[in-house]
Order: structure tokens, then sequence, then C-alpha cells
């Protein structure tokens, strides 16, 4: 009897142990480690995706426009693209760290075609190894892996960019916005003793959607004043602070202003069309054009009082000079007449307020 007791115990004790384990950890299947691959491939990892960026473009826009630009980076507006030209401790310019995201597979870059038109196809994606055979940068390969140390990167050449902007007018939200879609940054070589001149080779195009999570982690000085107030350079592209002059628009026979400008006055005459084109637009929609006839109205008694109380030109000029009696007889008259008017606006007050409404304008 002590045997089956002593055995029911001992069985109890074991059953009770085995329970008290921790259950397995789940082991990870083959598809869960093929898609973990897959995403670390694509450059689509924790860090991407805890930096949001802005709202995309929607498709069914009521207006658009779509802009190229080259920025120079030796003006002061966009002198935060380029220092430190040479890194310096966890400060990099925009050009090394774009080289780094391509070199290392987190960020897709595609082949800049002779005519200037991006495209983000799966075909049209930019073999990095062939890029640094064709601009002659020194790398080193070690198990398929490549490697380019600071000093052979050429962030000193890259002193210019070609960027895209789509200019468009979101009806759901009322807003008129300048989004930033493309970068290709631009390497000026060739410049020596002989020749004053440099030649511009745009490397790629990158596509701001997605490099627009990594762009929100790089810091950009803001001011020369206050070298404290930085920002990133993702708030950079958002908030427009570069400058760059229109070299191409997007037009039914794709023609850059070069093909029918003729000279450089014809060049910057367009330029200042095309600009003049763009904030008219803005102004139209915001401004008196779509606002009802009485704020036109309101508008032109403003500038009717105003008038009105400017000295005439013959007072000015000692003209049409009138007696003291006329002057007199006059002042007396419109004091009698101020009195009446008095009279029948207070009587009219009590009858019926007026009451005026007027819209107020941003």
């Amino acid at each position: 009897m002590k045997r089956i007791l002593s055995l029911i115990t001992v069985t109890l004790l074991v059953t009770s142990a085995v329970q008290a384990q921790p259950a397995k950890r789940r082991v990870a299947t083959p598809e869960k480690t093929e898609q973990a691959a897959k995403s670390a491939a694509t450059g689509t990892d924790r860090a991407s995706l805890m930096f949001p960026t802005s709202t995309a473009m929607p498709d069914d826009v009521v207006w658009k426009r779509d802009i190229y630009r080259q920025l120079d980076l030796t003006k002061d507006k966009n002198a935060p693209m380029y220092y430190p030209v040479e890194p310096m401790g966890r400060q990099v310019n925009l050009f090394t760290y774009l080289f780094r995201l391509i070199l290392t597979g987190r960020v897709n870059a595609y082949t800049y075609k002779l005519d200037g038109n991006e495209s983000f196809d799966e075909k049209d994606k930019l073999a990095v190894k062939d890029m640094l055979e064709r601009y002659g940068i020194y790398y080193e390969e070690q198990g398929g892996k490549l490697t380019v140390a600071d000093s052979d990167v050429p962030s000193a050449e890259a002193t210019r960019y070609y960027i895209k902007e789509s200019i468009y007018m979101d009806q759901r939200t009322g807003t008129f916005t300048t989004k930033v879609t493309a970068l290709c940054p631009i390497l000026m070589r060739g410049a020596d003793e002989f020749s004053s001149e440099a030649t511009p080779y745009p490397l790629f195009w990158v596509k701001y959607d997605d490099v627009a999570p990594w762009l929100a982690k790089l810091p950009m000085m803001a001011s020369n004043l206050n070298n404290v107030t930085n920002m990133t350079a993702d708030d950079f592209f958002a908030m427009n602070r570069y400058e760059g002059k229109i070299y191409k628009t997007n037009n039914m026979q794709g023609k850059v202003l070069q093909n029918y400008c003729e000279t450089d006055s014809d060049m910057v005459a367009e330029q200042t069309r095309i600009e003049k084109q763009i904030s008219d637009f803005e102004k139209n929609v915001w401004g008196n054009g779509f606002l009802p006839d009485t704020t036109k109205k309101d508008s032109l008694d403003v500038e009717m009082q105003a008038d009105e109380k400017k000295p005439s030109r013959g007072l000015l000029f000692g003209r049409n000079r009138k007696k003291s009696s006329d002057t007199s007889t006059a002042s007396a008259r419109s004091t009698a007449s101020a009195a009446a008017k008095k009279e029948k606006d207070t009587s009219s007050a009590s009858s019926a307020p007026r009451v005026s409404a007027r819209r107020q304008r941003r």
C-alpha cells in the first residue's frame, strides 16, 4: 500500500514539474526566414518604418505640373547639402549619405538615361559595380560585398543636383503643395588649367519616397548664425529650402528649355515665365478671382475712401482757392448736413439696424 502511495506521489510530482516548464519557443519556419531575407534585401527594416514621411500625392488631383530644377551647391541656400565635404564624426553630406545607402543595398538607384527622364522600373535598376567602374571610383570586393573608403567617395565633385518637383492642387484638403519626387547627384569633372568649365556627369536617379525615411535621420545645419539649429534633410526638401533654376518641364513634345531657347536671355525669360505661371495659378486659386462680388465691392469701397482723403491737385499747387466767406458758408452747410445726417442715422438705427459682414482673406 505504501509503495502504491509513493508511486502516485512521484507521478504527481513529475506531472507538475512538466507542466511548470515554459512553452517551447516558436521555431522560425522557412517561409518566415525567406520573408525576413526579402525585407533585408529591399532595405525595409525597422529604422525606415520609424520615421514617417509626408503624405503621398493623390492620383486624382485636379491640377499638377512637373518641373525639373538644377541645384548649384555652391550657392548659400544649397550649402547644407554639400558640407561637410568629408565626413566629420557622424556628420556627412547628402551625396556621401546616398552613396552609402546605395552601396549597402538599402536604397535602389536607377540609371540616368540620355533623354534625362527618370524611370523607376525594375529593368532600369542600376548595377552599383558598373557605376563604380564607369566613373573610376576605387572599391574593394570581398565575398561579393563592395566597400569604398571615405577618402574614395567623390563627394567633393558632387556640386550639383537635378531634382524633380510635382506642384499640385489637392481638392480634398484644399492645399497647394510642392513635393520633391526624385533626386539625381551630378559629378563635375574636367576643370583644369586647359579647361575652365567642368563637365557634368549625372550619376543616377533615386526615388524620393524611397530615401525619405533615411533622410529624416540625416541632420543638416540650418543657419550660419546659430550652429545648434539643425534640421533634417527631409525637412530641408519638404519645406523647399533649396534654390534652383528650371531646365525642363513635362510637356507634350518632351523638350528641355535649351531645345527652344536660342540665347541665354531667352532661357532666363522662359524660366521667369514658368515661375510666374505657377505663382499666378496659386494667386488665382486664393485671390479675388474666386471670391464673391460683395468682397470685391468692399475692396473697391476702401480704395475710393482712401482716394477721397487725398488732397486734390488744385489745392497742392494753389489753384481754385475760395474766398474766406465762401469757406465759412461751405463749413456751415457741411455742419448742418452732418447734423441732419446724424439725426437720420439715429432714427434708422432705432428702427432697423444695418449689419455688414465681410469675409476675411489670408
